[in-house]
């Protein structure tokens, strides 16, 4: 479902837009726009993904490691 939103560009842009818009095939100036947005949006996703990542892994460096043989501490391998 689409949500209808006000973009403003500048007069530039919207000129350059005007010209190719039947070069490059598309419908209308809403299509070109919302597919430039989406190209957008798919982009900052993979940054602040990127960002999330790289915060989690200096989190994960910073956490003390406790012993994880803790449980099994004097057992005797040898007999088992």
């Amino acid at each position: 479902m689409l949500i209808q939103t006000k973009v403003q560009i500048d007069k530039e842009s919207y000129d350059f837009i005007k010209n190719v818009l039947k070069k490059l095939k598309y419908k209308s100036l809403s299509e070109y726009v919302r597919e430039a947005v989406r190209e957008k949006i798919t982009q900052d996703r993979k940054r602040v993904r990127e960002q999330e990542r790289m915060a989690a892994m200096k989190l994960l460096g910073k956490a003390p490691s406790g012993n994880l043989f803790e449980s099994i501490e004097g057992d005797d391998f040898e007999y088992r």
